[in-house]
């Protein structure tokens, strides 16, 4: 256990400065998705309505995503920061949204802040993985989801204390204003490498983007209909729904820091496979749950599965293609995965509209086995 924990920690000091970007996008969702059901109530919109309306950030989602190569290069070395800034006076608009139209505007703006931040905060960690020769990705993702939880259980004692999201995203915003000083990076100088001829490697960016992408969903789907499930479905109080993403975030950290040691002795794709196992199980209990104690618990199990998924798809990615266009591959696989963030909110928001939640989270659990054959096909490459 000792030596696990020094390898976390060396890997987050060999990655330092992009792991703050990471809690940065963690303290954003995380408080985002514990006021889910305080927004979705002040915009009186059905289930179908709001997933729909959190499709909006994919809009600006996939177009900074698809843009972000370029203005890596422009930026430079201050591009985190800027990314981080921009994310964060994002922030504020979701929280003063009062109707349909103004949210889905805000999230379009909000995706496209989240998607060139993501990119940029992993195509740092990657190029340090192979500048270092050891994965790093597992444990950056891990501060994520410490960002994530922290977020979101504070969020939960603010929302019984009737703080309204306004306040609450303001307060997160400037916390990322703070936190942005510390992340200049120069990006890596890689030169073009001869011996890759001139074939663009199309394949692993598909599956590893496909992997990516059904991890994502899972674990969107989590984020933003846990809170919803616990008060809606189990009749839970506020802080007990803000429990839901905050017991996936808490989970998901530990899943991430463990998978960081893992991945040392395993290799990625044997550890993508047992890990969807494991979250397709924690989907199934938190679905069939019969009071908020069960849910934590699925919530938990799912938490700690998908939690190695994500990271992996993009370090596999990174490994496989050349160094000189690792950050425009980064930025194909993260249109796809980082999609089911917002594509999961909406197909879940439909089914629910239809059947209800606890079929939307067996839906989600029978998702997330699909990583299985992708990952199978992506050994073969």
């Amino acid at each position: 256990m000792k030596k696990q924990a020094m390898q976390v920690f060396h890997a987050l000091y060999l990655s330092r400065r992009p792991a703050i970007a990471f809690v940065i996008v963690g303290l954003f969702w995380g408080c985002f998705a514990a006021y889910v059901p305080q927004i979705k109530a002040r915009l009186d919109v059905s289930d179908a309505t709001f997933g729909l309306l959190l499709l909006c950030n994919a809009l600006g989602l996939v177009s900074s995503m698809m843009l972000a190569p370029r203005l890596d290069r422009v930026l430079g070395a201050r591009g985190l920061q800027i990314a981080s800034v921009v994310f964060a006076l994002s922030f504020l608009l979701p929280g003063l949204a009062t109707d349909a139209v103004s949210f889905g505007v805000a999230m379009v703006i909000v995706g496209a802040a989240s998607g060139l931040t993501d990119v940029l905060m992993n195509a740092r960690v990657s190029e340090l993985e192979q500048l270092h020769r050891q994965p790093l990705m597992n444990a950056n993702h891990g501060m994520f989801s410490v960002g994530y939880a922290g977020a979101a259980i504070v969020s939960g004692v603010a929302r019984e204390a009737q703080i309204a999201p306004g306040p609450a995203f303001a307060a997160v915003a400037a916390i990322i204003l703070i936190l942005s000083v510390f992340l200049y990076m120069p990006p890596r100088e890689v030169a073009k490498d001869a011996s890759a001829g001139g074939r663009y490697p199309l394949k692993p960016i598909i599956l590893c983007g496909l992997i990516v992408l059904v991890a994502f969903m899972t674990e969107a789907t989590v984020e933003t209909w846990s809170a919803l499930h616990i008060e809606r479905s189990l009749q839970g109080r506020a802080a007990e729904g803000a429990m839901g993403p905050a017991m996936l975030g808490l989970t998901m950290a530990l899943g991430r820091f463990s998978g960081q040691a893992v991945s040392q002795i395993f290799s990625e794709t044997k550890v993508i496979i047992l890990a969807t196992f494991v979250a397709a199980a924690g989907g199934v209990l938190a679905a069939l749950a019969s009071a908020p104690l069960w849910a934590y618990v699925g919530f938990g199990i799912l938490g700690l599965g998908i939690s190695v998924i994500g990271p992996l798809g993009l370090a596999l990615v990174g490994q496989k293609v050349p160094d000189h266009l690792r950050t425009e591959a980064i930025s194909r696989v993260a249109v796809l995965g980082f999609a089911g963030f917002f594509l999961a909110p909406s197909l879940m928001g439909l089914v629910s509209e239809f059947y209800g939640l606890r079929i939307a989270f067996l839906v989600a659990a029978g998702l997330s086995l699909t990583a299985i054959p992708l990952t199978l096909l992506l050994r073969r490459t």
